[in-house]
This record gives structure tokens, C-alpha cells and sequence, in this order.
């Protein structure tokens, strides 16, 4: 502090110091708004994202867990949630191992809009769009 006081003190040719000091430090300045806008700010966002997917978990919804474990939540608590991944097999973990959660109710009209879509498009449900007329006379064949 003391020698920044001095550089403004000194004579006009000290000006050229103090001018690279303001460089320097608005270069700073700079690669701190950097790092904010794409480092800290889009990480705070992914966070609160988060956090409010696992306080909207309940009771059915089908989660995946860090660990690539598949399974439907039994019972919420407030560290923890069980998740049923078969008839009899229920485990226990922590609110933050759970990765993804997709709710019953979009799971069950996913599939409904997806055959109503292929039935307005004059196909079946699973079939090909635009295939060529050989194939489609393959398609008749059998």
C-alpha cells in the first residue's frame, strides 16, 4: 500500500508505472467476471435445480441413483428415501446419491403421445418414416 502511495506521489514520469498497474489490474478484474459467468454462476444454478428435485421427490416416482441403480421410491425421509428395485429387494440411501428422478405420471403418457403421434402420421406405432418402396414390399411380402 505504502508504495502504490509513493508511484502516485512521485513525478510525471512515474505515470507510465502507474498506467501498468491499472492494467494489470483490470486484467483481474476480468478473468474474475470470467470465471464467474462460467464456472460459478451455472454451477449455482445446477445446484438449486437439483435441490428442488430432491425435495419434490414422493412416494413413486422412479429414480436413478449415481450408481446407476434403478428403482421406485417406497418412503421419503429427511435424509433419506428407500427405493424398491425389485419384489422384495429395498435399499436405503441418501437424498444426494439419487441422480435423476422421472415422475409416474410423465412416464405413463409418454408412450400414449408417442403411438398417438404415429397413427396422426398414417404409420403404425414403431414403424419407419420415409423407407423406401422395396422395403415397404419386403413389409407386405411377410
Amino acid at each position: 500500500m505504502n508504495s502504490l502511495l509513493t508511484l502516485m506521489a512521485a513525478d510525471p514520469a512515474a505515470g507510465a508505472g502507474t498506467a501498468s498497474m491499472m492494467t494489470t489490474i483490470i486484467t483481474f478484474v476480468l478473468i474474475i467476471l470470467i470465471f464467474y459467468f462460467l464456472i460459478i454462476r451455472p454451477q449455482k444454478k445446477k445446484d438449486k435445480e437439483t435441490k428442488a428435485m430432491l425435495a419434490a421427490m414422493k412416494k413413486g416416482d422412479k429414480v436413478v441413483t449415481i450408481g446407476g441403480i434403478h428403482g421406485t421410491v417406497v418412503s421419503v425421509k429427511d435424509q433419506t428415501v428407500i427405493i424398491k428395485v425389485d419384489d422384495s429387494a429395498r435399499i436405503e440411501f441418501s437424498k444426494n446419491a439419487i441422480s435423476t428422478v422421472s415422475s409416474r405420471n410423465a412416464e405413463k403418457t409418454a408412450p400414449k403421445k408417442e403411438k398417438a403421434e404415429a397413427l396422426e402420421n398414417g404409420g403404425e406405432a414403431g414403424s419407419i418414416q420415409g423407407a423406401s418402396p422395396a422395403a415397404e414390399e419386403d413389409k407386405e411380402d411377410k
